[in-house]
């Protein structure tokens, strides 16, 4: 039935391929799904493709995003070849001769089994076809793909591996002057052979293309994709191309999660405390010092306080995308977030980030704050005289600026009592030390009231600083 996987064999490999294209789409199934997976596909089997797909998405899947994932990767994974064109048309001139009757023999097994291959296609039972890539291509290593280069070679090593050189050295022969080999020996019998032999050759050539372009869209192109995230990364923010900032908005979310889980777990780890020995002593006295009731000694965790305060002048911009892109991204784990953007006048940037989509609130902000005549001093002299009551011993504060003041009163006075407020105060420059203090630039005027000051050029510089800032709170 059209229901039927047609891929029973080798239940373990199969499933193990749909794990690893499923992670590399970007669910991040773990090993204890993966082994509930093992045993849920163990009990449902592979005959019925509905239950199969609900049975792996519940038991692999942690959201309704990893269940849209898990889905779509399913289709594509377990999709069956499709069936033959029987408008196609004629290979080399002749006749198809595809599904009448039995198809022709040739006294090799394997090129007939090539033939059955393609009659059972013909007839709308593409299991078999299925079955027989999955297998060559196995052998040829057709899922190590990761660039589409690739895709002619490996479709040339998958056809090897089924077997089609006898068929194409058997068509040879039979096209030059007929073969006595073969159980065909008629006129009208080597005629029929030919046109199967052309067909199958036609057919198989299809059916292999496309099932290495579909392992190419499971696991190659997700290689790609992740290695072009992994050079963006390293770009310098000021010279993001449209497709670099696509991609880094999936690197992002994705650094983003990571830096969650670790700061979540430490933050479970710290809260369970040391064992108090005195306290656990005395609660147990009448039981004769057995220890039945444990006492803990628990350390005080402040959650993640931060307030960012961002120059949106000039070229600073694009490094202030990417910041609050990430802040914004661990609102989960930093649920006290204020921020606030300037190149004078100091302006509070959270309602439109909250209630907007993401690049439309930036579009917004740079236009509407981004325009001034940059003024350090005046965004300090703001937050002191708006949002001071923001700032105290739980609060980092994050600066994302190059200093660059155009002259006026950089406020030393005002940044000296925020650092005396704060917890901790971080500024990222998105200029190289080397031009720190140079021209316009009070940033070593600010360098001695910082906690950590430091040049973030990329976004890996930015998820150092912020998993940095993080780790304060452990």
């Amino acid at each position: 039935m059209d229901s039927h996987l047609g891929l029973q064999a080798g239940l373990d490999s199969q499933l193990a391929g749909f794990i690893r294209a499923l992670r590399a789409a970007g669910a991040e199934a773990s090993l204890a799904e993966a082994i509930d997976a093992a045993r849920a596909v163990a009990l449902v089997g592979y005959g019925d493709r509905d239950t199969l797909k609900c049975t792996l998405a519940a038991a692999l899947a942690k959201s309704e995003e990893e269940k849209g994932i898990c889905d779509e990767v399913f289709e594509l994974f377990f999709k069956l070849p499709d069936r033959g064109r029987p408008d196609a048309q004629k290979a080399d001139g002749e006749g198809d001769g595809e599904g009448e009757g039995e198809a022709p023999r040739t006294g090799d097994a394997e090129v007939d089994a090539l033939l059955d291959l393609a009659q059972q296609q013909q007839a709308g039972d593409p299991s078999a076809m299925a079955a027989a890539l999955q297998r060559a291509g196995q052998k040829a290593g057709v899922d190590d793909i990761r660039f589409q280069s690739q895709s002619a070679y490996l479709t040339r090593q998958l056809l090897e591996q089924m077997g089609i050189r006898k068929l194409e050295q058997l068509q040879q022969q039979l096209n030059q002057a007929g073969d006595e080999n073969v159980e065909a020996t008629t006129d009208d019998g080597r005629t029929a052979l030919r046109q199967a032999l052309a067909a199958a050759r036609a057919q198989l050539q299809r059916q292999a293309r496309a099932h290495v372009d579909q392992r190419f869209a499971l696991f190659g192109k997700p290689a790609t994709e992740a290695f072009l995230r992994e050079v963006a990364v390293e770009r310098p923010l000021g010279r993001m191309s449209p497709a670099d900032m696509d991609r880094m908005k999936a690197a992002v979310a994705r650094m983003a999660k990571r830096l969650a889980q670790r700061h979540s777990h430490r933050k479970r780890i710290l809260l369970r405390g040391q064992l108090d020995l005195r306290r656990t002593i005395r609660a147990n006295a009448g039981h004769d010092g057995v220890p039945v009731s444990l006492h803990f000694k628990h350390k005080r965790v402040d959650k993640p306080r931060i307030v960012a305060v961002c120059d949106v002048s000039g070229s600073v911009a694009a490094h202030v995308r990417f910041l609050l892109l990430f802040l914004y991204a661990l609102k989960g784990t930093v649920a006290d977030l204020e921020a606030f953007a300037f190149s004078n006048r100091l302006r509070d940037v959270g309602p439109p980030l909250d209630l907007l989509p993401f690049d439309d609130a930036m579009n917004l902000i740079i236009r509407d704050v981004g325009g001034g005549s940059t003024d350090y001093g005046q965004a300090w002299q703001d937050l002191h005289d708006q949002h001071w009551h923001l700032i105290d011993g739980r609060t980092t504060v994050l600066v994302l600026g190059d200093g660059r003041s155009n002259q006026t009163n950089p406020r030393l006075d005002l940044f000296a009592e925020l650092t005396a407020r704060a917890k901790r105060v971080v500024w990222l420059s998105p200029e190289a030390e080397g031009r720190w203090g140079t021209g316009d630039s009070a940033l070593l005027a600010y360098r001695p009231f910082c906690t950590h000051l430091s040049h973030a050029a990329n976004a890996g510089d930015l998820e150092r600083a912020i998993d940095e800032a993080l780790s304060a709170y452990g």
